[in-house]
């Protein structure tokens, strides 16, 4: 078991003044049984009101608005979280348990397309020949490590709105592609799967005490009797190093911030994460 603090800072720069904003933030770590939030809290520099709540998908959001006058805004949320491994689920469900009615009614929201996740004939060719050679816990780490083979880690070459389709066609992508390919792929053999959102310590003989820079990251979760993690971009199995943040259908349920302002210009935005290993 680790203990782990993370810093996030989010700012915000408007080329004019804004007059009010709306936002919601994603960044309080969730309570499950892999993983234990000590304490967490979300701040603004101006100062807001904030309220929070526990959104559809079982995620902490903060929601606070601003209304007087600012060029800048600045989101900090401070973490420290007890992480363990993750754990397999003792039921295994057959493809025939996964094309029945009771399961089709109870996942349907993480069984169909989204934007990011949309369907395609070509990957669900992939998924048969999967299924057709394994059982749906081996097929999601073979679909897994698929994708790994398929897309190369390269930073900045897709966007934020980049679906996994558009990843795969350039071949290349970020975590938040390799989450959405894996996707779609599980979705189209009939596999319930998620979008996982959080951060990735990156190194396992991390000294205690050290702060180092850290990411954002996303995996994916999927449901072959009960839920557990594997991470498509590094094609490896969940452990004490991940802290998870947000699930959802895609990006767009679980993205750290969204709001709304009124103003005119665009906004510079500069994010730092720091991790560090307290145990």
């Amino acid at each position: 078991m680790w203990r782990l603090r993370v810093v996030h800072s989010t700012g915000y720069a408007y080329k004019s003044p804004v007059t009010a904003s709306f936002n919601e933030a994603r960044l309080t770590p969730r309570s499950d049984s892999r993983q234990n939030v000590i304490l967490n809290r979300v701040e603004t520099v101006p100062a807001t009101r904030s309220y929070r709540y526990v959104d559809y998908w079982g995620t902490a959001v903060t929601s606070f608005d601003l209304h007087a006058p600012h060029t800048e805004l600045e989101v900090t949320s401070s973490s420290v979280v007890e992480t363990d491994s993750d754990a397999l689920p003792e039921e295994k469900v057959t493809w025939d348990d996964l094309n029945s009615e009771a399961v089709f009614d109870q996942f349907d929201e993480v069984l169909g397309p989204t934007h990011y996740t949309p369907t395609s004939k070509r990957i669900v060719r992939v998924g048969q020949k999967i299924a057709k050679d394994h059982e749906p816990l081996e097929a999601v780490t073979a679909a897994a490590n698929w994708v790994h083979s398929e897309l190369e880690y390269v930073p900045g070459t897709t966007g934020v709105h980049s679906s996994g389709l558009d990843a795969h066609r350039e071949g290349k992508g970020v975590c938040q592609d390799f989450a959405h390919l894996t996707l779609i792929l599980l979705r189209g053999m009939g596999i319930p799967a998620r979008y996982v959102s959080g951060y990735l310590h990156p190194n396992h003989k991390a000294s205690v005490g050290e702060t180092i820079d850290g990411q954002s990251h996303a995996w994916i979760q999927a449901w072959t009797g009960g839920w557990w993690n594997y991470d498509p971009t590094n094609d490896t199995d969940i452990n004490e190093q991940y802290i998870s943040v947000g699930v959802g259908r895609d990006y767009s349920d679980v993205s750290p911030l969204k709001g709304v302002y009124s103003g005119e210009g665009s906004t510079d935005l500069d994010v730092v994460v720091e991790i560090s290993r307290l145990a």
